[in-house]
């Protein structure tokens, strides 16, 4: 492990445990995490409903494996510095899958890595006809990824989507488990009432994350309001995919509306912004760098 990673996630921790409401964004591929992180934001979420629909296609229903969620991951640390929170899904398996997959995704750059209890192949936390594994099968899955990880600082955090299926009540027993087994941070999916929302932070000595799916069924406060409430981590994992949805079906009807397509800013960035995004004054610079020198 380099010295800039074991530094990134320890200060990641201490941030996380401040539970200030750190907003992170969701991406789904390299060039998302550049444009979150040139936007400004402190942390990142590779969202696996995120790479499901982009790069496969489909919807958040297990379609995606630990190999492809790795890639992603190691693509996203080539582009960015800023710590990276990975949507491990079920682990993928059992226990012993969960504990392969912490040692890869830790490779690959993750800084956090999420696990949840539902069957496997799951479902988007916000889709209805959800099940869960048994509290005593999470609790070892978890027990697993503590165990694999390399650096304590590592951040495990553990999903329930117990909620929809067993009620609230059971979700916040699980959540009291999961701490016990060594989950860093607590993630209870899909909460429906203000009511819980506003009681849930103060209910555990580890931070709590809530994500706000836009259209989802959680509803949405304001970041200032859920740093107020003592949430550790705000996520909005997958506005980064609707609006980039939205954009390109807006650009794309109108090529086809006008047969042309021209350098509207309100349609499309600029030329000159795309190449800055992908660092195209680097790799001229480098290009230079490298070059033979003229006899």
């Amino acid at each position: 492990m380099s010295l800039s990673s074991l530094q990134r996630r320890a200060a990641f921790r201490r941030q996380v445990e401040a539970r200030q409401g750190l907003l992170v964004a969701g991406v789904f591929n390299a060039l998302s995490a550049r444009i979150a992180a040139d936007i400004g934001f402190q942390a990142l979420y590779l969202s696996g409903a995120g790479v499901t629909n982009m790069a496969l296609g489909l919807p958040d229903l297990g379609f995606v494996g630990l190999d492809e969620m790795a890639a992603h991951a190691a693509r996203v640390r080539d582009t960015t510095d800023l710590p990276l929170i990975v949507d491990a899904d079920t682990g993928f398996g059992n226990a012993l899958n969960v504990r392969h997959s912490v040692r890869v995704l830790e490779r690959s750059g993750a800084d956090a890595i999420q696990f949840e209890d539902q069957v496997l192949p799951k479902k988007c936390g916000h889709f209805n006809g959800k099940e869960v594994i048994s509290c005593a099968e999470m609790v070892g899955k978890l027990k697993a990824a503590v165990d694999a990880r390399q650096d304590p600082n590592l951040l495990i955090i553990a999903r329930t989507d117990a909620c929809a299926v067993e009620g609230m009540e059971a979700a916040i027993e699980r959540a009291h488990r999961y701490v016990q087994a060594g989950a860093d941070i607590l993630f209870i999916e899909a909460t429906e009432s203000l009511e819980d929302i506003r009681r849930l932070p103060a209910l555990f000595s580890t931070p709590n994350l809530i994500n706000i799916v836009i259209g989802g069924k959680t509803p949405t406060l304001s970041r200032d309001e859920l740093a107020e409430l003592g949430y550790g981590i705000v996520l909005y994992a997958n506005a980064g995919l609707q609006s980039a949805s939205l954009g390109m079906q807006r650009a794309l009807a109108t090529l086809l509306r006008d047969g042309r397509l021209d350098e509207d800013p309100s349609l499309v960035v600029p030329f000159a912004e795309r190449q800055r995004l992908v660092n195209k004054t680097m790799f001229d610079q480098l290009e230079r760098h490298y070059a033979a020198p003229d006899r």
